[in-house]
């Protein structure tokens, strides 16, 4: 399965932006689609996971409350709402696949999205 993320660019804080992600094949119920992030200098870290077949979702504690992932079964795949951005949200965003439920470790994650920039400006 192939990942195709879009959707980032350059806004100010308190600006909302959506990403999207679409898989090119099959999902299954047991997959879990997650986003992650990394900022200049930074280790990739968790944002947000999907569980397709139970359409359950989990995020990281900095983000809870301002992002929301959902599902959207006609592009296939996940959209990450971002609200009340802040410039510490700033960073390459990448969605990711695995078989199983969502973790908050990249290494655990088979299938990446090119990754799309978000700036958030003060």
């Amino acid at each position: 399965v192939q990942l195709q993320a879009s959707g980032g660019g350059s806004v100010q804080a308190g600006d909302s932006l959506r990403l999207s992600c679409a898989a090119s094949g099959r999902l299954f119920s047991s997959d879990a689609m997650s986003w992650f992030r990394q900022a200049p200098g930074k280790e990739r870290e968790f944002v947000a996971g999907y569980r397709w077949g139970g359409r359950t979702a989990n995020y990281a504690d900095n983000v809870k409350g301002r992002l929301t992932v959902s599902r959207d079964s006609v592009m296939n795949g996940v959209y990450l709402q971002m609200n009340s951005l802040r410039p510490e949200d700033t960073a390459v965003y990448y969605c990711a696949l695995r078989h199983g439920a969502p973790t908050f470790s990249a290494r655990d994650y088979k299938s990446w999205g090119q990754g799309t920039l978000v700036t958030v400006s003060s």
